[in-house]
Order: C-alpha cells, then sequence, then structure tokens
C-alpha cells in the first residue's frame, strides 16, 4: 500500500502535532486469531455486536416491548397540493382499541412549530413554518393530517378510515423546471415563486475562460429522485413516567439535537427528557432528527396515558427523496484535454421543503465542483427548487455525488471529442500531489495523492486488458463499456448556526477495577465504529480492547454530542476520546511513577501493565494501579490526582468559515478520494446493462480499522451502482408516488452486483488528530458516475449517449432510438 509521510499539524492545545503511529494501517495478512489483542494499528477481527447481528439476537427499536405499548398510525394526506378545509375525528375516537386521537388543532395546542434540521435561512434561503399536523394546507402526497394511538397497529390504521378530512384541491407542480416557470403554482404562497435559495461558487471569469478555448462542449444530464432505501425504516416509542418525565427510543442517528427539538417542541426542559437512540439498520441521513413523527409520538403518548410506539411503513419510507438534479453545462478546455473553464446551473428538486433537512444537499452539490480537477475559471449555480412532491432528507453522498457525476461525464466527452484516453485527461486535470493543502472557492483540501490512486485503480482492473478485450467484443458486435470516474468527497462538515456542527465530545472513565468506559457523543449508524474507539482507547492505555466499553446514544449517560453524519465519528469522537485517554494516562503516569519510584517519562503502558522501561521487573498491572489512586488518592505522596475521568472535546483544525481576502472559505476540513472502474455489456435490443467488473482504490488518510473501511466502501459503491442504473421514485404529473414498495423502487440486491474488487492507499490529513478523513460516503459518487460512464461508453459505437438516469432498460432504449432515429424518442 502507498502511504504517505503525516505532515505537521498546528493545534492550540498542545497535543500532539503528528498522527500517532498506531493509526496507520498496515499492510493485512488475512490474519483472523481472535484469541490475542492485535499489535496496534492492526483490526481487532470481530466487531462488539458481530455475534448478535449474525444471530439475529440483536435488539432494533421494534423489538422493544414495554408493558401496556400501545402502537401508532398517521392518516397522511392523498392529495400532493390542497387546502384542508376540515378534520372530524369524532368517530374515530369511539373506535375499537382506540385510546387517544390528534387532530390538526389537538397537535398545535399543545406543541410548538417544527424546528428544522438546518434552518435555510442561516444560509440566506427562504422558509415556512411546520406544524406537527397540517391544518391548514398540504404540500405533498403523505403529509400528516392526523394520527391514532390504539392497543393494536390494526385497530389504529381501521381508525384512521373513520377520520373525516374536507380537501380543496390546489393545482401541483412537480418538475423543478415547470416550477421555476412563470405562472406555476407556488407551494408556498408567501415566497412568490419556488426557488429556496441560489448557492454560487465561482472562480476567475469562466464565461470568458470556456469563450476563449480552443474547444467547448456542451450538454445536460439528468439524475432521478432516489434515497437511502434502509434494511430499518424509522420508528419511535415514548413513554412518561408518573413524574412528567419522558423517556424517547428512536431509530435516530442525532440523540442529542433530538432532545433539543423535543424540548423546543414540547416545551419541556430538557433534562426531563431522555432520547435514547437504538441499534439501527441502516442511517445514510434518512434517521436524521426532525420529523414530525417524533413529537406526534410523544402527544399521542400523554393523551394515551400509556407508552405508543410508531414504526415507518416503506410506503411511508419511500416518500423520503433525495439526489434529483439536473446539469446544464458548458465545459471549454485545450487539444491535450485540459480543463480551461466550467459553467454549470445544477437545479435540485427538492420537493415540498419541510423540517427534515435534506434540502442543504443542493449546497455541497455545487461546492464539490472542481472536484479534484485544477480548474482556475469556473462558475456553479446551485438551485433548491420547491415542488409537491415529498421534502428530501439526507442521503449518503449528500449531493456531492450529483458533483461528481457532472465532473466526470464532462471528462469523458472531452476524451471521446478529442480521441484521447479518459485516464490521461484526468491526469493531465488533476491538482498535482506537491500542491497541498489547494484552495478552490469553497474547499481548502487537505491532501492526497490523485494520480496514484488513479494508477493503482488502473493496475488493479488491468485497464490496459480491459481495452484490448474491449476491441474484439466491439469488433464481434458487442456493446462493451469501461467507464472510469474519481470522487472527491468533502467530509466532517461544520456549520455554525445549526446542530451540524463539527466538534465533538468524549468522556473517558476508569474503574478501580482497571474497567473502562468511553461515553461519546458521536453514534454508530451501524458501521461498528464504538469497536474502532475502544481499540484507539484501549492503545492509549495499553490494556486490551475488551476492557473497554463504549456507550453511545444515550443522552442521560453521554456528553453532549452530534451523533452521525458527514462521516465524522472518528475524526471527532474518536478523537476527543484519544485525547481524553491520553490525559487519564498522564494522570496514573503520576501515580505509578511515585509508586514505582521511576520517573513517568521512563513508564510504559502495554499488555495491561505499567512497566518501568528502565527498571523491567519494577512494574504494576494496570488495574493496581486505578485501584491504588482510588484507594489512597490525596492521601499518599504522588497520588495527588485521584479522578480517572476526563471529557474532552476535538475537532479538525481546517475549517474557514469567515471568508480570506479573495472570499475564500470551507466548511469541510478533510477530503477523502477514490478512484473507480466499471465493465458493463449493453444489450441493444432490450437495454439491459450488464455490469460483471467494478474495482476500486479509496484514499481516507489513515485507518484504524481496515476491514470497517472496506464495508462502507462495498456500500457506498452498491448504492451509487444502484442509483445508476435501478433506483428510481417516479410521481405522476398530480404528485402521486409510484414507487409504494420494493417491487416498484429497485434496490440492488447482491446476485445483481459483480464481486467488487478494493485497493487503497493512504495519505493522512494534517488536519485531523488521526489523520483520518471520513470513509462513510466516499463511493457512491464513484460507483454512480463510473457506471454511467461504462454504459456511455458501450453505446459510443452507436453514437448514443444516455444522460437521463436510471440507465435502466427504457432510459437506455430511449437514448438508443435517439441517436439511431433522431427524428423519434429524446
Amino acid at each position: 500500500m502507498t502511504q504517505s509521510p503525516p505532515r505537521p499539524r498546528p493545534r492550540d492545545d498542545g497535543e500532539a502535532t503528528t498522527p500517532p503511529p498506531f493509526a496507520v494501517t498496515p499492510e493485512v495478512d488475512g490474519d483472523t486469531a481472535v484469541d490475542r489483542e492485535p499489535a496496534p494499528g492492526r483490526l481487532h477481527p470481530l466487531r462488539r455486536d458481530g455475534d448478535l447481528l449474525l444471530t439475529g439476537r440483536a435488539e432494533f427499536l421494534d423489538d422493544i416491548a414495554l408493558p401496556g405499548l400501545l402502537h401508532a398510525a398517521v392518516l397522511r394526506s392523498p392529495h400532493a397540493h390542497a387546502r384542508v378545509l376540515r378534520v372530524d375525528a369524532t368517530a374515530a375516537r369511539q373506535a375499537r382499541g382506540v385510546r387517544a386521537v390528534l387532530a390538526p388543532e389537538d397537535a398545535d395546542a399543545q406543541a410548538a412549530p417544527l424546528p428544522a434540521f438546518f434552518e435555510p435561512s442561516i444560509v440566506g434561503g427562504k422558509t415556512s413554518t411546520f406544524r406537527i399536523l397540517a391544518g391548514t394546507k398540504v404540500t405533498y402526497v403523505g403529509e400528516a393530517v392526523a394520527a391514532v394511538a390504539a392497543e393494536t397497529l390494526a385497530d389504529a390504521e381501521a381508525a384512521l378510515e373513520l377520520i373525516e378530512v374536507e380537501y380543496e384541491v390546489l393545482p401541483a407542480v412537480v418538475d423543478a423546471e415547470d416550477a421555476l416557470a412563470p405562472g406555476a403554482p407556488l407551494v408556498f404562497g408567501e415566497w412568490g415563486d419556488n426557488l429556496l435559495a441560489v448557492f454560487p461558487f465561482a472562480e476567475g471569469d469562466a464565461a470568458a475562460a470556456v469563450a476563449a478555448a480552443p474547444h467547448r462542449l456542451s450538454g445536460e444530464l439528468h439524475t432521478q429522485r432516489h434515497h437511502t432505501a434502509p434494511m430499518e425504516t424509522r420508528g419511535y416509542i415514548a413513554s412518561w413516567d408518573r413524574a412528567g418525565r419522558l423517556t424517547f427510543w428512536g431509530s435516530t442517528q442525532n440523540p442529542h439535537p433530538l432532545r433539543t427539538n423535543l424540548s423546543t417542541v414540547l416545551g419541556l426542559p430538557e433534562d426531563r427528557i431522555r432520547v435514547i437512540a437504538t441499534r439501527l439498520g441502516g442511517g445514510f441521513g434518512h434517521k436524521f432528527n426532525g420529523y414530525a413523527e417524533e413529537p406526534l409520538v410523544c402527544l399521542l403518548a400523554r393523551a394515551a396515558g400509556g407508552p405508543v410506539k410508531w414504526v415507518e411503513t416503506r410506503a411511508d419510507a419511500l416518500l423520503v427523496g433525495a439526489r434529483e438534479f439536473s446539469h446544464r453545462f458548458t465545459v471549454g478546455y485545450d487539444d491535450t484535454g485540459r480543463i480551461l473553464g466550467i459553467q454549470d446551473r445544477v437545479v435540485g428538486n427538492i420537493g415540498a421543503l419541510g423540517s427534515w433537512g435534506g434540502w442543504s444537499m443542493t449546497f455541497p452539490a455545487g461546492m464539490t465542483f472542481p472536484g479534484p480537477y485544477k480548474v482556475a475559471d469556473y462558475d456553479i449555480q446551485s438551485h433548491a427548487v420547491v415542488t409537491n412532491k415529498a421534502p428530501w432528507n439526507g442521503a449518503r453522498g449528500y449531493g456531492k455525488e450529483t458533483a461528481c457525476l457532472a465532473l466526470e461525464r464532462m471528462v469523458d466527452l472531452i476524451a471521446a471529442e478529442r480521441g484521447l484516453d479518459p485516464a490521461d485527461v484526468r491526469r493531465v486535470n488533476f491538482i498535482p500531489e506537491d500542491e497541498f493543502p489547494f484552495w478552490t472557492a469553497a474547499k481548502h483540501l487537505d491532501s492526497g495523492n490523485y494520480a496514484g490512486a488513479l494508477d493503482k485503480v488502473l493496475a488493479l482492473s488491468d485497464y490496459r486488458g480491459l481495452r484490448a478485450r474491449q476491441e474484439r467484443a466491439r469488433a464481434g458486435g458487442r456493446l462493451f463499456g469501461i467507464g472510469l470516474a474519481f470522487e472527491l468527497t468533502p467530509e466532517g462538515g461544520d456549520f455554525a448556526g445549526s446542530f451540524v456542527r463539527g466538534y465533538d465530545t468524549s468522556t473517558v472513565r476508569v474503574y478501580p477495577s482497571g474497567a473502562v468506559t468511553v461515553l461519546t457523543g458521536v453514534t454508530s449508524p451501524g458501521t461498528g465504529n464504538e469497536t474502532s474507539i475502544a481499540h484507539l482507547v484501549a492503545s492509549e492505555l495499553g490494556i486490551p480492547s475488551e476492557q473497554v466499553s463504549v456507550v453511545q446514544g444515550d443522552t442521560d449517560t453521554c456528553p453532549y454530542g452530534f451523533g452521525n453524519f458527514t462521516s465524522r465519528s472518528l475524526a471527532t469522537g474518536g478523537a476527543a476520546a484519544v485525547l481524553a485517554a491520553r490525559e487519564i494516562r498522564d494522570r496514573m503516569s503520576g501515580a505509578a511513577a511515585a509508586l514505582l519510584d521511576c520517573a513517568a517519562d521512563d513508564l510504559r503502558f502495554a499488555d495491561g501493565n505499567v512497566t518501568c522501561v528502565t527498571v523491567p521487573t519494577s512494574s504494576l498491572s494496570f488495574a493496581e494501579v486505578a485501584e491504588t489512586v482510588y484507594r489512597r488518592g490525596l492521601a499518599a505522596p504522588g497520588l495527588d490526582q485521584p479522578l480517572l475521568e476526563v471529557t474532552r472535546v476535538d475537532l479538525p483544525h481546517n475549517f474557514h468559515h469567515v471568508p480570506d481576502e479573495q472570499g475564500r472559505f470551507s466548511a469541510y476540513p478533510s477530503y477523502p478520494y477514490s478512484a473507480h472502474v466499471a465493465v458493463v455489456e449493453v444489450d441493444a435490443e432490450t437495454g439491459v446493462v450488464d455490469l460483471f467488473e467494478f474495482h476500486a482504490v479509496d484514499d481516507c488518510g489513515n485507518v484504524v480499522s481496515p476491514r470497517f473501511v472496506e464495508g462502507q466502501l462495498y456500500g457506498a459503491i452498491s448504492m451509487g451502482i444502484g442509483g445508476a442504473l435501478w433506483e428510481h421514485q417516479p410521481y405522476t404529473t398530480d404528485g402521486q408516488p409510484v414507487a409504494t414498495q420494493f417491487k416498484h423502487y429497485l434496490t440492488p440486491r447482491a446476485g445483481d452486483l459483480p464481486a467488487i474488487r478494493l485497493d487503497s492507499q493512504h495519505t493522512p490529513s494534517p488536519f485531523t488528530l488521526l489523520g483520518t478523513k471520513g470513509a462513510g460516503e466516499s463511493g457512491v459518487g464513484g460507483g454512480l458516475a463510473a457506471c454511467v460512464n461504462a454504459v456511455n461508453d458501450a453505446l459510443a459505437p452507436l453514437g448514443a449517449t444516455a444522460h437521463h438516469l436510471p440507465l435502466n432498460p427504457p432510459n437506455v432504449l430511449a437514448a438508443i432510438d435517439a441517436a439511431t432515429n433522431p427524428g423519434g424518442a429524446r
């Protein structure tokens, strides 16, 4: 594996300025022994809850059964746009098993408006007021209008049928360009139009650069609405005790901000609310907080006088959308394929604005340009447009994947126009390795060796051999395509003024027995980061990982933190835990030095012992030192620090919130990247795409747990492939969602995917304590772009271009027909 030396890292807190050696990934030799602690830097082979997950004994939210548990069902609007004239729940209140019914006036009387996950006005966008239940107007099919809690779910759903709602149906708009047209129906009448915000990202003079370029090309690219499709849908349980204290279990990624929101909506002090984040069967942004059902379940539980559970149906989950973008671009370039200027009008169809926060994906959709490429002149205008589709929520990739797709299509189009190899066009445009850190208008890129990653994936895939195979296949009349893609993924964002922050907090506590607990504000969406955090702390203290427990997701226990998003867990919560463990070690070193009559600098923490390196026979176990501190602290010389509990905060040191003299800023501190090769064959008669090879090389800086990183990359690439070829949330022209179950929404299954071959390289970030960059999102854009490029490469002999996703048989056949029958389909 390629490995670059760590760069010095300026810090304000006096800590070490170089990533520690234990965080650097060594070569993996396949050793999976589990009866010993691995050497520092080696992955502990078993994740902590792996046995529970594999045997089906892991507890998820729907497994929680409280005494007297009631079940909730939500009545949703059947119309995309309508005024709500009347809601009559009289009959439902008398129905069998019903314990509570909430109509809009009931919810409004008991609760304040919903806080936004990310408030648009923070960045100059338009906003509106959102209530738990829509009492005056609905803006999308599926908006909550009333709710029931009953003794069984069947009783609750039956009671919904008895609620009478009178609507005045209004004109709806579902296409973003139609929504921008004069006279379009207004989703929010007070706005005067349907444009939430425009985010400009520009450097130099793109128009002049494009106009002066020796060559220019223009195009359009349209990605479909698709979302994260977690295996486990959302779910919440609320229970009030006799003293009026609320306990809330949620399949949520952000328990502390969720508690703050519940406090705001319910008018209840935060110390009277406990939020427990349950194990997640997939998060991916779908389980960010801000949904109406969160406080709704609490109101139902209070009205019913018993605990209430609500679990999202698959049809409800498929209302949550993401990623519907269009690009209209022009790019100028020279004879070598060097990009001289880019102009791109990006439009995101965010659906009806809600409190969920996914609209903000339109920001990184523009900010990520020009990706890994050194382009002096570019002008990207990213538009967030509301329509009468259901709102977006966060989705893995978070808009960065659409920037990757657009850039990588531009590069391949340039290569095709000039008769160049796509790999060579990428090389000539890469930011050189010796120019990092590197500024663009909205990014301060930390480190990288882009050409190195590209070379590795070309070798991994036998790229020359693939091109030779392609020549033979084309000679036989087959549509064989090879697609390259290079993805840059900003990670770890910090948006001050919101609860999307770039720092986090961890506490390390040592008990008299020598047991250690880490309490952290970051949560796990199922990635196993608790195993990695335990390993980091154990390495600092020189004890086995099994001696360290990790507690996450309980607001009564853990320090305030921001949970899981934007691949931040180890760079923030893990780093904070390392800092706390180092302070604990220093305190124990002082005590051990006194007990062993040894200089503190001569002590070594390893193998569960504290040993004086100058007198190796002089040693105490870690547990003996801890117990002695508790028993004799403040009563014996040198034992003057008896507190073996430390809380620390850490954040990456590469945020630039205040624009510099050139107007540059950076809300993301680290920039992992990956290089991809996809190999496909297209059947010209049916439009079916067969993806039969995929190769990728990633660089997420230093790696603590290689297998976990591989797992993240497999999953992200699979999401990108699904978005390229199958996944789609279509709507009718009057705003009705068509995909309501997995028979309609086609996620890739194991049999649909080829074996994905991976390799990696490591260029540590100089701005994070551990040299990590984040490994949760990288791969979505690469998987997406590589497949789209491969299909278009396969269609090249027909002169066809497929730029309407997904590249399923109807869209591929339409592209072929447009090329072979210009007067026919698009």
